[in-house]
């Protein structure tokens, strides 16, 4: 018989992990936990053990590197119903986090105790390919990443990321400043800013205070 909180996280995990066999859902909820997590919160750092796995059902988190000058490399977001696969590797091999992960907005994560992971890939099909396509993903993800750094000129890269941030956060105006933005682009805030000012001059964007306004940046993101 299930306690009104198994049902309350088996409902949960249905909802937002739906690939998840009955028996494997009802596992998660039996040992895990919702944790809400407020908005600008760095919820993983570099050189942190994990000691729970997060599911994310509510909000966007952020994953990134950053080198000792403190300069920043955009990977990718995570969204509702994903999971971090660098916190899947850092899980099963009890390895020191090697990136940065900050909440992008409030975030629901359903979390469990990191000594199931092994247990679960070996006892349920389902956890097993959840992980697989999350590796998958996630490396695509990486290679996007390393193909704008290797093969895109800066303007280019500059309006593939606002494309992208406008995507993830659902709207086209964005509360970023061009310090942000040169951080994650490992650029400067000069040449960030003039480019920006060139893609306004264009009715690419429009900027405001502490705001841009995606106009037309005529990008395609996957």
């Amino acid at each position: 018989m299930k306690t009104s909180q198994e049902q309350y996280m088996t409902e949960l995990l249905d909802r937002h992990f739906p690939s998840f066999t009955p028996e494997l859902r009802d596992e998660i909820a039996s040992v895990s936990e919702v944790r809400h997590i407020r908005s600008g919160e760095m919820m993983m750092d570099v050189g942190n053990y994990i000691k729970t796995v997060p599911l994310l059902i509510d909000g966007m988190v952020k994953i990134y590197r950053e080198d000792e000058a403190g300069n920043e490399l955009f990977l990718y977001y995570i969204y509702p119903g994903e999971a971090c696969a660098i916190s899947f590797v850092c899980s099963m091999r009890e390895r020191k986090s090697n990136i940065k992960a900050v909440t992008e907005s409030d975030c629901d994560f359903i979390v469990f105790p990191i000594k199931y992971m092994d247990e679960w890939m070996s006892k349920h099909k389902s956890w097993y390919y959840f992980v697989l396509e999350t590796f998958n993903q996630r490396f695509e993800e990486v290679l996007k990443s390393i193909d704008e750094i290797a093969f895109h000129n800066m303007d280019e890269r500059l309006a593939n990321y606002l494309a992208k941030a406008s995507g993830a956060a659902g709207s086209r105006t964005l509360a970023v400043s061009h310090q942000e933005i040169a951080q994650e682009l490992n650029s400067s805030r000069e040449v960030i800013s003039r480019l920006l000012k060139k893609m306004e001059r264009e009715d690419m964007i429009k900027l405001g205070r502490g705001k841009i306004e995606i106009i037309d940046l005529n990008v395609h993101v996957d």
